[in-house]
């Protein structure tokens, strides 16, 4: 399995921005996604991995962390194989190499990085203020 992350850059506070995550390999099929929830994490050095958001593939339940609630929309593209992750408002706290990553945890919209199995790359997401 491979997730390629893609859509970060440098905004001005207030701006979008727009990162994806498409899933590919010989595992990805739309059965194995209707089993796995995709998330976002973000880092900045220095500290932990932090939860950003997450969607269960099928049946789309979904959880955000409380610092992006209202600002931050997850959604996915089955044609595609690929989650989106739509960031409104940017603030300056929110520079960060964000990651994309699959779980196939059992537990519904898994929100700690040890319960993904997967991850990308991470594409570096940068607010000036």
């Amino acid at each position: 399995v491979q997730l390629q992350a893609s859509g970060g850059g440098l905004v001005q506070a207030g701006g979008s921005l727009r990162l994806s995550c498409a899933a590919s390999g010989r595992t990805v099929s739309m059965d194995w996604l209707r089993t796995v929830s995709m998330g976002w994490f973000r880092q900045v050095p220095g500290k932990e991995r932090e939860f950003v958001t997450t969607i269960r593939w099928s049946g789309g339940g979904i959880s955000y962390a409380d610092s992006v609630k209202g600002r931050f929309t997850i959604s996915r593209d089955n044609a595609e194989n690929t989650v989106y992750l739509q960031m409104n408002a940017l603030k300056p706290e929110d520079t960060a190499a964000y990651y994309c990553a699959a779980s196939k945890s059992l537990a519904f919209l898994p929100v700690a990085s040890h319960g993904y199995d997967y991850w990308g790359r991470g594409t570096q997401v940068t607010v000036s203020s």
